[in-house]
């Protein structure tokens, strides 16, 4: 038998790319330094071998008159002598023997052509000059080899025993040689010395390198894109790239590394997950497509794994300020690679909701929304937005929403609001309730063995079995996912959503997320079972009551308790009185002068307050809330009026007898109290609606509309009637459209433009800056704005 073979492993790539620079340099000096040790050591026996011959050859007798043409023929001699090959590959014994035969004149004078031994009658000296002739030479080019014995084999033959070489190493120096040494290497080696460059030669080179790592990069992902599957490979060759150490190069290359692998993987991943081969299914014999889909799907999932650990660790090393040993980056560069690294997370995130990884995924972008950084923070939150409002089934959503809920509550509630306000965008619409949750998504029943053997004869069962076999089948085999399916995903993403709510208004009522609470209860409220109903608005009347709260946080805390009880709440026996009661007192509170979106909840509010719940709305609410509307419609903005006005006007067609406000006379006893926050006994039937008379003087065209249109009646049609595209609006959306958020507002000049007055357009004719600057003052010091005062105004700016 043969002996067995080294069986030292060659070091995998992948320990290679975890070995530390450090630990590579050493290595390799290593290396260099045993390279020049062995050189060393060949050098000094060449040394030694030459001084020997030149000491023989001059201790050797020469006739005199021969000693001439000795002389000149010396230095030719050398050169051969130190060309000569078999000097040069002999043993340290030989050599030792040499040196013993040249001190004797016999060795010397001989005759070396001459196979007669020089001694005849000393035996011992014939034996050993035979024996040393007759001893073949051995090249020497290889370190001398120590052998370990290993075990022994034992075979029909016997026993054979085993050995293997190992080579020794000689590193032992002699210091007083060593600066002869070194001047002869610096003699022997012929390597240039190093060129200091100039900054402009250092940047060409460094786009040079550039370039080609570029190119590299481009070749590779083409590959991959071309043929995944038998280009799967390259993938690992790619992601090696980037553990980049050109510090020239590096944060450049590393940073088109994971964009390109993020896209790669976009492109090439299944709209499926991968799941791992069983032990059985490894050991079953497949087609040799099926082998190599297999194998490709291994070697995806792999890769993919690994590129996402490498995006984790590069997060990590920057939030930890924590340097590698090799130093190629510096801690100033890894917030750019951090950055990138999340980026590619969100895109996956995005982009890949289906497929291995994505809870891992998810785990790593949630924390990283309430990152100090806001560029992170604001890519995080992006990232979720959009994987709620593209996730129609559920599942991608309830692993965010069960992240979320962790993060706040491990956190102690201190956690940024936008974390919270993210639920905000969750698609759910309806849950499964107990009491209707046959109905939504009834399923297949099939015949039970006492009703076949009961009704059917059995040629029947059997057509019946075997139909109901191939019903099963289709079921299991159909694409789209079940409505009840989804119903219970979004059930219990809402379960999460209500508990950590709960435990904020529970524990941490003076917490900054009580805001994005309350929101999201408004959003929400009417999803909430019927159980906690009662608990719910006994703790939003108190934080009302408390004082505590903004006005807007109130405004959320109304609306949440108004969705409450326009849902599932109207089986219940609960008066909200106060809650009518205290937005009526509160209207004057809004913000008049400048654009808010408070207007915006405060007519969500009366639309659910009043227009949704008519029945339970007595006259007198209506009257008071129309009057105190009217009146704020004269120190608001345009876009607030109009949605005050369209509100009116739902109101007017909602509640029977509004007219008594347009008539002057007035309805049975008393005095209308203004200053009186209760609605119901402000006595707001025996006032008239005059500030309409005012509106219809207002600069603006669509708020004269309105109140011209609520003066005779707000009629359905007819000549007072609004037009299609004004009345078919709701009051919210009219608050939007004309909202001069983001915008300036600039009224159209009527001697100008040929088109309509009453419509606005941006290719309208527009004030300058200054002529609107001057008309936002206009609008916050006055309440009332006459038309024609207005006109003058702006015929002086235009000539002027």
């Amino acid at each position: 038998m043969k002996p067995r073979k080294n069986t030292k492993r060659v070091p995998s790539f992948r320990k290679l790319l975890r070995t530390s620079k450090i630990k590579l340099d050493n290595k390799l000096k290593n290396k260099q330094y045993k390279q020049q040790s062995a050189a060393k050591k060949y050098r000094k026996e060449q040394k030694k071998l030459r001084q020997a011959v030149r000491d023989a050859v001059c201790r050797k007798p020469v006739p005199l008159e021969e000693y001439k043409k000795k002389q000149v023929a010396e230095k030719r001699e050398e050169e051969e002598e130190e060309d000569a090959l078999p000097l040069d590959m002999m043993d340290e014994d030989d050599l030792k023997l040499m040196e013993d035969l040249a001190q004797k004149a016999s060795f010397l004078t001989r005759d070396l052509s001459s196979n007669e031994p020089v001694h005849i009658k000393k035996r011992k000296h014939e034996s050993v000059i035979d024996r040393y002739e007759k001893m073949p030479r051995r090249m020497q080019t290889e370190p001398e080899k120590e052998l370990i014995h290993l075990l022994p084999i034992k075979d029909k033959g016997g026993i054979i025993p085993q050995t293997m070489e190992k080579p020794v190493l000689n590193v032992a120096q002699d210091e007083e040689e060593e600066d002869t040494e070194e001047m002869e290497v610096a003699e022997d080696s012929n390597e240039e010395p190093l060129l200091v460059l100039t900054p402009e030669e250092m940047a060409a080179q460094r786009r040079r390198k550039l370039q080609e790592r570029k190119i590299h990069i481009a070749a590779l992902a083409s590959a991959i894109l071309s043929d995944p599957e038998n280009n799967i490979k390259k993938l690992k060759e790619l992601r090696a790239m980037l553990m980049e150490q050109d510090p020239n190069v590096a944060v450049i290359v590393r940073k088109l590394v994971m964009v390109s692998l993020m896209e790669i993987f976009k492109d090439i991943a299944p709209s499926y997950k991968i799941r791992p081969l069983t032990e059985a299914e490894k050991a079953t014999k497949v087609k040799k497509e099926t082998q190599k889909l297999r194998e490709f799907e291994e070697g995806l999932v792999s890769q993919y794994k690994f590129y996402l650990e490498n995006l984790e660790q590069t997060i990590k090393d920057w939030k930890q300020r924590k340097l590698k040993k090799s130093n190629v980056i510096s801690l100033k560069a890894y917030k750019g690679l951090a950055e990138i690294a999340v980026k590619c997370l969100c895109e996956l995130l995005v982009a890949l909701p289906h497929f291995n990884f994505h809870n891992n995924i998810i785990v790593l972008i949630v924390p990283l929304m309430n990152d100090t950084s806001k560029m992170i923070s604001e890519l995080c939150f992006e990232a979720v937005k959009k994987l709620f409002k593209q996730d129609k089934l559920g599942f991608a959503s309830l692993g965010v929403v069960k992240v979320i809920s962790g993060l706040v509550k491990g956190r102690n509630y201190d956690v940024r609001p936008e974390v919270l306000k993210v639920f905000l965008h969750l698609r759910i619409k309806e849950v499964e309730l107990k009491k209707d949750s046959e109905d939504i998504a009834p399923k297949k029943k099939f015949m039970t063995y006492k009703e076949k053997r009961k009704n059917l004869s059995r040629m029947q069962r059997k057509w019946k079995k075997a139909e109901e076999k191939l019903e099963r089948e289709l079921l299991e085999a159909e694409a789209s996912e079940s409505k009840e399916k989804k119903l219970k995903l979004h059930t219990e993403t809402l379960n999460i959503v209500f508990l950590t709510y709960f435990r904020i208004l529970k524990k941490a009522q003076k917490s900054p997320l009580l805001p994005a609470v309350l929101e999201g209860l408004a959003k929400f409220a009417h999803l909430i079972n019927v159980e906690f109903f009662d608990d719910l608005l006994i703790v939003l009347h108190s934080l009302i009551a408390s004082g505590g709260l903004t006005y807007r946080e109130t405004l959320h805390c109304i609306l949440s308790a108004f969705h409450i009880l326009s849902g599932q709440g109207d089986v219940l026996n609960i008066d909200p009185m106060k809650f009518y009661t205290h937005l009526y007192k509160t209207l004057f509170s809004l913000h008049a002068g400048g654009t808010n979106d408070d207007i915006g909840i405060v007519l969500q509010c009366l639309d659910v307050m009043l227009a949704k719940r008519r029945k339970q709305v007595s006259q007198q609410r209506a009257l008071a809330f129309i009057k105190r509307l009217s009146t704020l419609g004269l120190h608001v903005l345009p876009n607030s009026s109009i949605g005050i006005l369209a509100t009116n006007r739902v109101l007017m067609h909602t509640f029977p007898k509004m007219d008594l406000l347009l008539d002057n006379e007035s309805q049975g006893s008393g005095v209308y109290l203004p200053e009186l926050d209760e609605p119901e006994h402000c006595n707001a039937q025996n006032t008239a609606l005059w500030e309409l008379h005012l509106l219809q003087r207002h600069y603006h065209p669509i708020v004269q509309k309105f109140a011209a249109h609520l003066i005779v009646g707000a009629p359905a049609e007819g000549s007072g009637a609004l037009s299609p595209d004004l009345s078919r609006r709701p009051a919210t959306e009219l608050f939007e459209t004309y909202s001069m958020k983001g915008m300036t507002f600039n009224p159209p000049v009527a001697s100008v433009t040929p088109r309509r007055k009453d419509t606005f357009s941006q290719t309208d004719s527009f004030l300058n800056e200054e002529l609107h600057e001057r008309l936002q003052q206009h609008i916050s010091e006055t309440a009332i704005h006459k038309p024609l005062d207005f006109a003058k105004h702006l015929k002086e700016s235009s000539l002027s």
